[in-house]
């Protein structure tokens, strides 16, 4: 990944793929970030994603993080979702035995996420981060 200045400090992962939707392409929704959003994907992105990434040894891949408003009603996100502030993203590994690796190897770790999901049977992963790190463990 290049190190542009958007992607400063993020290593791993990208401002574009913490961004990018399909449904909001086909929507015509306008899911560009601001700052605030910014500044929380990227600590995101420092704080669990990219260290997972570094545990795990392997690629990891974002199918949904930010999602403005629009977005995330249209996805049928809940009102309250993390992935609105930019604090969650739905992560997968390629299987749904490897989720189930990669949640363990998270729920173990001292990673100081905020919320971990196990969603439909590790077909993905939430995960998020937010200051107060509740470490709150779910299954959807």
């Amino acid at each position: 990944m290049k190190n542009t200045k958007h992607n400063e400090g993020m290593k791993w992962f990208t401002l574009d793929e913490l961004t990018r939707s399909e449904t909001a392409r086909r929507l015509r929704i306008d899911n560009r970030p601001d700052g605030v959003v910014v500044k929380n994907l990227k600590e995101l992105v420092r704080n669990v994603l990219d260290p997972a990434r570094e545990m795990w040894g392997g690629s990891i891949r974002v199918t949904s993080g930010y999602r403005c408003t629009a977005l995330n009603a249209a996805v049928g996100g809940a009102r309250n979702s993390q992935h609105i502030t930019g604090r969650a993203a739905d992560i997968t590994v390629g299987s749904k035995a490897a989720n189930e690796r990669l949640f363990e190897m998270i729920r173990l770790s001292a990673l100081p996420y905020d919320q971990l999901i196990n969603e439909r049977d590790f077909s993905w992963l939430h995960v998020s981060y937010a200051p107060c790190g509740r470490r709150q463990v779910l299954a959807l």
